[in-house]
């Protein structure tokens, strides 16, 4: 999946050089929390967020305990009422046809709710946190699988992709509609990924003889 399969193309932008009183009266409008900044030609420049509002003057927050310089900044992000003086900038963006997996990444190291998607960079779309939830709570449970020949191919499938955790492979057997899964396991987390996996294929009645190996001292 790409991040053009789930962007929002609806979108609220704001100039550097409106107020941020306006940015807020925006946010609540539009129900979002936060705007990418364009200029004139319509290049992306900043975003101004609700966390950027949190830090104004308006509120009583205070300048921290920064150096004279950190201060500084500070006391004009909480004061000027132009947006282009508290934006967040630069910006982190992402291209319309990244996979979500490098969105989930950008988005869990910096923090951040949301990254704007460029294309040609220019801006086509918003990605969010909420927009990856939508994509988790699409999913659920496979569709029952009938058969003990086809439970083993997908059981034996999935410990295959699972290969990149798993030292080794357990033994499997598939009778009567009953699994039975034995063998020893390098480490008791091989263990879970394997009772894991078997689980989401068959549930929780499958037969159950894994041990972890004994290194020799």
């Amino acid at each position: 999946m790409r991040v053009q399969d789930v962007m929002s193309t609806r979108l609220a932008t704001i100039s550097p050089e409106h107020s941020v009183w306006h940015a807020a009266q925006i946010m609540l409008t539009e129900h979002v929390s936060g705007l990418p900044v364009l200029d004139d030609a319509q290049a992306l420049i900043g975003m101004v967020t609700e966390g950027d509002l949190l830090r104004r003057s308006e509120l009583g927050t205070p300048l921290g305990d920064g150096g004279v310089q950190e201060r500084a900044r500070a006391y004009v992000k909480s004061r000027s009422w132009k947006v282009g003086a508290l934006m967040s900038a630069p910006v982190l963006s992402i291209d319309e046809d990244a996979p979500l997996s490098q969105v989930a990444m950008l988005l869990g190291l910096n923090r951040i709710k949301r990254l704007p998607v460029l294309r040609d960079a220019r801006l086509v779309g918003i990605v969010s946190r909420a927009d990856l939830l939508k994509v988790i709570s699409a999913g659920g449970p496979d569709a029952e699988i009938r058969g003990d020949a086809a439970v083993s191919r997908a059981l034996r499938a999935r410990l295959e992709e699972a290969g990149a955790v798993l030292r080794r492979q357990p033994e499997l057997h598939v009778a009567a509609g009953r699994v039975h899964v034995a063998g020893t396991m390098r480490s008791q987390e091989e263990i879970d990924v394997v009772r894991m996996v078997v689980d989401s294929v068959v549930g929780s009645g499958f037969k159950d003889d894994l041990t972890v190996v004994k290194e020799p001292r």
